[in-house]
């Protein structure tokens, strides 16, 4: 990957940070990425994991996957297996995850056997063709993993061959306008054009990740053309969550939508 001198601010999680814009080079961003949350991934963002979407949203408030007994579920980035856990206690009948990192996979596996709970994990970029069955699937969700693709388009097509006729996808990511606002002596400043879609990498202490802030209308736009109806489009946080949170991230979050999740179905 080439770096050019294109230098600009760009924000991850709730803080601000310098960030490189790069070229897009798909080996070497599944390489870097893949790197990043084999080593110090979850240590510098976190894990975001059901009930919660992101920041300040739950699937206790919203109610986006209803009743999932008997249900099977495909997870794309299932991280460390809170989410599969989440959906296992209630009853799905089968549970599957992909993730980039082969140390994700394996936090999954010893989460869920810790749980009394048992899954088929696959180790595979989401772009990429890896044994997943065809219209097998009641629900395909992603939590704050969908960003991660190289090929969104790619990603959504196949994610819809997962499907059975009418399953249901539901992903969460990071909000683009939150990319693209700082807080700023109490106030919000932009920083990033919203239409730059260019790949950029950020240094994270001594890691560094390779992402691309695509707009909310390059998601609908892609799950269209894969023959997704949308059902639902979430960009609200929750007041309550809000309020029992303190700082500048959460005090953006009172302004403007720093999680996005959509709801859609295979038709």
């Amino acid at each position: 990957m080439n770096q050019n001198s294109s230098y600009r601010t760009n924000m991850i999680g709730g803080d601000e940070v310098s960030a490189i814009s790069v070229d897009m080079d798909t080996r070497s961003i599944h390489e870097t990425n893949s790197l990043f949350w084999d080593t110090k991934g979850n240590d510098l963002l976190g894990a975001t994991s059901l009930p919660l979407y992101g920041a300040f949203v739950s699937e206790e408030k919203c109610h986006l996957f209803g009743d999932v007994t008997g249900k099977k579920m495909l997870e794309i980035g299932c991280g460390s297996g809170h989410s599969l856990q989440y959906l296992g206690e209630r009853q799905a009948s089968e549970l599957w995850g992909m993730d980039l990192s082969e140390n994700q996979i394996e936090k999954t596996k010893q989460h869920l056997t810790a749980c009394g709970l048992s899954a088929t994990l696959v180790c595979s970029p989401m772009e990429a063709e890896c044994g997943i069955p065809a219209d097998y699937f009641d629900f395909v969700y992603s939590i704050y993993a969908i960003g991660w693709t190289t090929d969104l388009q790619g990603t959504f097509r196949r994610i819809a061959s997962y499907l059975k006729k009418d399953g249901v996808f539901i992903f969460s990511w990071s909000h683009p306008i939150h990319k693209c606002v700082a807080a700023e002596n109490d106030r919000l400043v932009f920083k990033k054009c919203y239409f730059d879609e260019s790949w950029y990498s950020v240094t994270l202490g001594e890691s560094t990740l390779t992402l691309s802030d695509r707009k909310l209308s390059t998601y609908v736009n892609a799950l269209a053309k894969e023959g997704f109806a949308i059902e639902q489009i979430i960009e609200e946080s929750d007041d309550e969550i809000i309020q029992s949170n303190n700082g500048d991230f959460a005090n953006k979050a009172k302004m403007l939508p720093v999680t996005f999740i959509i709801k859609a179905k295979k038709l």
